[in-house]
């Protein structure tokens, strides 16, 4: 059995040095892939991989080195200018120490004695100056010549970390603050066993092959300009059509379940977003003018412009529920250090919806929100999972409206038979949801949609409807997007099929090549059928040879190519290349018509 490294007590983890030092135990933790054995040991890489750089550079000074997602890191200051080439020789100190087992240590300094200890140190002034008062003690971890604050929990030798890897360097402001200092900061990550982490590493080089920033670049997709602005993407023709082909789907979905189409204003007074509780509790993440000496917000969310169609009418219990929809238009301030291509901007689409509903409706709504994914997730081939993020530390309302939200998600996954976990904490400031996330080909998660149950903005704004007894009564409001934005949905997309879009997706469904200009004629009437259809179809009729051509036509990735020879001119016939299938075929015109429409209609949400 492997080596216990610490316990777990209700939702705390302790490691073994700090279960002995307060003489306590419970669930065990073994070394192993598990994710809080893992979050043990990356905590304590990031220390093996500090007093490294502080063996090659003495001078060096550390902030912070947090586990988080994608493994561990941490921040520092050194004189000199760190590269990626550098890794490689941080990466082989660390195994020498690794190899030599010392054991960590911890000890507790008061307070003041630790300001004195790290008198000439500015960033651990810093540290220190974040860490609650609580009982006036700090405590620090100790391996070989290296030690520095922590709370832990670690490893109780260093000799357990075997698999592990410097993933890549960054710059990071000194807390986050974009006016502060830059630091140095590395990446790395670690697992239990050598298999587990080649295993990852050989997902992260499929990765770099299906990144939609590379891809993007090469489909012609989007684009960025540093004279427009970071974060702020600019849709080319091909990506364009890719996401109307998507809205298309999407709408004709919405219809069908009885969604109305609205359209909020993309800049409102900041009155509303003080009443919505926006101004205060998002109010950092926002951006503000101001117009006739009155302050405007722009929207970071749709909500407030739909709970104005709602008080456009007076409504009644027969009216209930309502569904409006909107491909809304957001911006949000996102620190320059976090923008990543399509996947963190500072101006998105959302595919937004809220539903207003009575309480005795929400588990029937859920239920067809769920509905709505599965099916949604299916047609681009998705597993998925579902989490509940319950009420955060910054929020507004009262407790039995979040705890009557929360169990109204709670029993709505119940009845739909969906396992869930929790996610304590991680709610919206105005209610609690379930978040949606996918994993793709090659096995990442990603956050997508959510569904949000909110019983604030209703009281805040004062909305009502009249019941049977014609009394006025306040409505519940599910706020809804199953892809998350547009921006985000087709990065995820983009790097799940490595571009190789499905046919109802495709920005360009069909190349067509004529062999010479005698087939042109046919090519286009071909086209010209299909665009009626609602497929896309291009002519690739440059002046070069029939297999540059093709070759041409592959790059672009599409799902179809059609060559058009005399032959297939004079018998009204398609020399087609299914690239998804790997298939070559020669069809009757009418036939392959036929053929394209069915792969059109053979998905819908």
């Amino acid at each position: 059995m492997s080596r216990i490294i610490g316990y777990k007590i209700q939702d705390e983890i302790y490691d073994t040095q700090t279960a002995q030092e307060l003489n306590i135990s419970g669930e065990e933790i073994y070394f192993d892939n598990s994710p809080l054995s893992l979050a043990i040991m990356r905590h304590t890489c990031a220390h093996l991989m500090a007093e490294a750089i502080k063996a090659l550079y003495p001078e060096a000074q550390f902030f912070v080195g947090p586990v988080v997602e994608e493994g561990f890191y941490y921040d520092f200051r050194v004189d000199q200018k760190i590269s990626e080439e550098d890794l490689a020789k941080i990466e082989t100190k660390m195994k020498e120490i690794a190899k030599k087992g010392q054991s960590i240590t911890k000890y507790h300094l008061k307070r003041e004695e630790a300001i004195t200890k790290f008198a000439n140190d500015d960033l651990k002034q810093a540290v220190i100056s974040k860490i609650p008062q609580g009982d006036g003690t700090l405590s620090i971890y100790s391996q070989g010549d290296f030690e520095d604050l922590c709370k832990g929990p670690h490893l109780p030798t260093l000799k357990l970390l075997q698999a592990f890897k410097l993933t890549k360097i960054a710059g990071a402001y000194l807390g986050g603050d974009e006016k502060a200092e830059m630091l140095t900061r590395i990446y790395g990550i670690a697992f239990a066993d050598k298999e587990s982490l080649n295993q990852y590493l050989r997902q992260m080089e499929e990765a770099k092959k299906r990144d939609h920033r590379k891809l993007g670049v090469e489909m012609e997709l989007f684009t960025f300009d540093e004279e427009v602005g970071a974060g702020l993407p600019i849709w080319l023709p091909k990506g364009a059509r890719l996401r109307r082909n998507i809205e298309k789907l999407l709408t004709q979905a919405l219809i069908e379940r009885e969604y109305e189409p609205v359209r909020g204003p993309e800049i409102l007074k900041s009155a509303v977003w003080k009443t919505s509780g926006h101004y205060a509790n998002y109010g950092e993440n926002m951006y503000f003018t101001t117009i006739d000496e009155v302050e405007y917000g722009i929207k970071p969310m749709n909500c407030v412009g739909h709970i104005k169609v709602y008080q456009s009418a007076l409504r009644s219990y027969r009216d209930l529920p309502l569904r409006f929809y909107e491909y809304g238009v957001v911006h949000r301030h996102e620190k320059s250090g976090v923008l990543h291509g399509l996947l963190r901007v500072r101006e998105f689409t959302q595919d937004d919806a809220h539903i207003f509903c009575r309480p005795n409706q929400i588990a029937s709504e859920v239920q067809n929100i769920i509905d709505f994914t599965q099916k949604i997730m299916a047609a681009f081939d998705f597993s998925y999972e579902m989490e509940i993020s319950t009420r955060p530390e910054k929020s507004i309302g009262g407790d039995s409206i979040w705890e009557e939200a929360t169990l109204a998600l709670k029993n709505a996954l119940e009845t739909c038979k969906i396992p869930y976990k929790i996610d304590e904490g991680g709610g919206a400031f105005y209610g609690p949801k379930i978040d949606i996330k996918i994993t793709d080909a090659i096995g990442r998660k990603w956050q997508c949609g959510t569904i949000q149950i909110d019983m604030n903005l209703p009281e805040r704004f004062q909305l009502e409807y009249t019941d049977e007894q014609n009394s006025a009564q306040q409505p519940v409001m599910i706020h809804r997007a199953i892809l998350g934005s547009f921006e985000r949905f087709i990065a995820i997309l983009t790097e799940h099929f490595g571009g190789e879009f499905p046919f109802f997706i495709a920005p360009t469904q069909l190349i067509i090549i004529p062999i010479g200009e005698e087939q042109n004629a046919y090519a286009v009437n071909l086209r010209n059928e299909l665009l009626k259809l609602g497929i896309y179809a291009e002519i690739e009729n440059k002046n070069e040879t029939l297999n540059k051509r093709i070759r041409n036509a592959e790059k672009q990735r599409v799902p179809m190519i059609a060559v058009i020879g005399a032959k297939e001119v004079e018998e009204q016939k398609v020399s087609i290349r299914d690239r998804r299938n790997k298939e070559q075929s020669i069809m009757q015109k009418e036939e392959f018509i036929k053929l394209l429409k069915e792969k059109m209609s053979e998905v819908s949400f």
